[in-house]
């Protein structure tokens, strides 16, 4: 498959294998895989926000002005993430309600929620692409940001799927929202791309605010969750592993 498509697909289909647990378990996904999960996807991706993403967008620019976009570009992904957590009523994979206040039902909030944040994972992917098209960079640190993605998504397709189950869903509705949650990834991903010429001269920017965008998402969503309750060193972990693992394929494949 081509390397653009399979980059694109990647972390819908760990959404769509998360959501795939409401039929081989009757209740949650056990919570030292999820830990592990967690804290392996934080590892790596933050190590592929710092190689695929902001190590390009500092190279693409040149003399002592090329640290101003990246750093632009870094705060605003940031501040653009918060302010949908702000402005939107959801509730985080861990439980605690956030935004206005809203009749919604607790897990039509959790479903938003991970399609909030799935949106812009997927125009990170779609940057990331971006780059190594137009820049000349190695696609395989785009590759490498999918996958940490996709890992990612696995628990929170299950955390959607599942609750719905337990509402009195069928197995296949539930499945079917779950997966959906996750078809804004490669939507966003392709709207990214097909803006790709008309960004470039801004790529910079991009790849940082995408970096940004990558790391709330670490900090805001993942880290605290596998960092609560027992065994929260199950999670950091992963982390290692998953950081490490980032670094060998930099090497390898950079």
């Amino acid at each position: 498959m081509n390397p653009v498509i399979t980059a694109l697909l990647i972390p819908f289909l760990g959404t769509t294998l998360g959501a795939a647990f409401v039929f081989f378990m009757k209740r949650e996904m056990p919570e030292l895989v999820k830990k592990i999960l967690l804290g392996f996807a934080s590892g790596v991706m933050v190590a592929a926000s710092v190689w695929s993403l902001l190590i390009p967008a500092l190279e693409m620019g040149g003399g002592s002005r090329a640290i101003v976009a990246p750093v632009i570009g870094l705060l605003s992904g940031f501040a653009f993430l918060l302010l949908i957590d702000y402005i939107t009523p959801h509730i985080h994979p861990g439980g605690e309600a956030e935004g206005p206040r809203s009749r919604l039902s607790r897990t039509t909030k959790l479903a938003l929620a991970v399609t909030i944040h799935n949106f812009p994972e997927g125009m990170a992917v779609g940057v990331a692409i971006g780059g190594a098209l137009t820049a000349d960079f190695n696609l395989a640190g785009a590759l490498a940001l999918s996958l940490g993605i996709a890992i990612q998504n696995i628990p929170e397709g299950a955390i959607i799927s599942m609750p719905l189950r337990s509402e009195g869903n069928s197995r296949w509705k539930a499945f079917t929202i779950g997966t959906l949650s996750g078809i804004v990834e490669p939507i966003g991903g392709v709207l990214v791309l097909m803006l790709t010429s008309a960004v470039l001269g801004i790529m910079p920017f991009m790849l940082a605010f995408a970096a940004g965008a990558m790391l709330y998402v670490v900090v805001e969503e993942l880290i605290p969750e596998y960092s609560q309750g027992k065994h929260s060193n199950i999670g950091t972990i992963g982390f290692a592993l998953g950081f490490a693992l980032m670094m060998v394929l930099d090497v390898l494949l950079g």
